[in-house]
């Protein structure tokens, strides 16, 4: 049931920012564009990965956000999946690792991005096909 491609679902149409961005940048996408989880890449290749809950635990005031790069807080030791893989392996991940979101990686560049929602939502239409409302 879960044996389709995570290139299925994922997003792809990414909003990413580079390690020398400041915190401000990201708060601002975080909020304007009611995302959880923002790509650190230089170039194309993935680098770093910052969340809301990064922002949350920092010990960073908000005053300090535009002079904090992003390179001093992103997380660095990422999970990663590939086009390939399976829907049902990304749930796997995130049932065992609690992560929210896991980026798309295709020889070393950054492709796209799998959510805990999209894998919801993904089951959900494969159970309820037709639309009631």
């Amino acid at each position: 049931m879960m044996n389709e491609l995570v290139s299925g679902i994922m997003s792809t149409n990414l909003i990413t920012v580079g390690p020398e961005d400041n915190l401000q940048t990201v708060k601002d996408i975080l909020i304007n564009n009611r995302i959880h989880h923002v790509p650190v890449v230089e170039g194309k290749k993935m680098v770093g990965l910052i969340t809301t809950y990064d922002l949350f635990k920092l010990n960073v005031d908000h005053k300090d956000y535009p002079r904090t790069k992003v390179a001093n807080v992103m997380t660095k030791r990422l999970a990663f999946l590939e086009p390939t893989d399976k829907v049902g392996t990304a749930a796997e991940v995130f049932m065992e690792h609690l992560f929210h979101a896991l980026p798309v990686v295709d020889k070393g560049e950054l492709v796209g991005i799998v959510t805990t929602f999209d894998v919801l939502k993904y089951e959900y239409n494969k159970e309820y096909p037709v639309k009631v409302l």
